[in-house]
């Protein structure tokens, strides 16, 4: 790994409105790495040198490997002992179990905000799609990605299972880069704005059946379209 593709300033501490919280670096390096990998800025196959890493963040390399070996257990790295690591190949078996678990989550959780009808779930709600909607016309395809996730993971913590988008999260590299690859296609992004609003729209009018409809289409698409992802990025699989 090149030394100028390393982002260096990821690693550091986190300020708050009640001071400083220090993250370890083992958790800032992993962070650091799995939104590079999961991004494609670090592309299957490519070697990462535990040194290299060490030194490019300031650190000695134990969290490194630390850092290493929980992306290995999340499948988006392949660590051959005393020879080399990589960056795993997308895994579309791993990405529809993941898929499967998220759809069963999120089904749930617009039940609960459809039957909720809790204005204030609604506006937050409508306001990270104001903010996709800018970045979308700005270009900023990397914030608009972030703002989607967001969209979800608010939609959890409102009815009170947050921590579970934190566990398919860490089982979602696969998918999420199969994501990262469909993303710029023509259109990928204003669907996903149109899935948005209509989600926010059945919540809004109660509709429990509508909303889950809508989840099912926004969540199925990218897997519905991995045969021509693959045919179109062979080296990604």
């Amino acid at each position: 790994m090149n030394s100028e593709n390393h982002a260096t300033g990821d690693v550091g501490q986190i300020t708050t409105n009640n001071g400083i919280k220090r993250i370890s670096a083992s958790q800032q390096i992993h962070d650091a790495l799995r939104n590079r990998i999961v991004s494609l800025d670090l592309a299957p196959g490519q070697y990462l040198s535990r040194a290299e890493v060490a030194d490019a963040y300031g650190v000695s390399q134990t969290p490194v490997r630390e850092a290493m070996q929980r992306l290995e257990e999340e499948g988006l790295l392949l660590i051959y002992p005393q020879s080399k690591t990589e960056v795993s190949r997308i895994d579309v078996s791993h990405a529809q179990e993941t898929q499967f678990l998220r759809l069963s989550l999120e089904l749930e959780v617009v039940r609960r905000l459809a039957l909720a009808a809790d204005n204030r779930a609604v506006d937050a709600l409508q306001n990270i799609i104001a903010r996709q909607e800018l970045e979308l016309a700005n270009g900023d395809i990397d914030r608009f990605r972030v703002l989607d996730q967001d969209f979800h993971r608010h939609m959890c913590s409102l009815v009170g299972v947050g921590a579970l988008w934190g566990l398919i999260t860490a089982r979602s590299g696969h998918i999420d880069r199969l994501r990262n690859l469909n993303l710029p296609d023509p259109g990928k992004s204003h669907s996903i704005m149109d899935c948005h609003r209509r989600i926010v729209a059945t919540i809004t009018a109660g509709q429990v059946a509508q909303a889950q409809e809508v989840v099912r289409e926004h969540l199925s698409g990218t897997l519905a379209s991995v045969d021509d992802i693959r045919r179109r990025h062979p080296e990604y699989f």
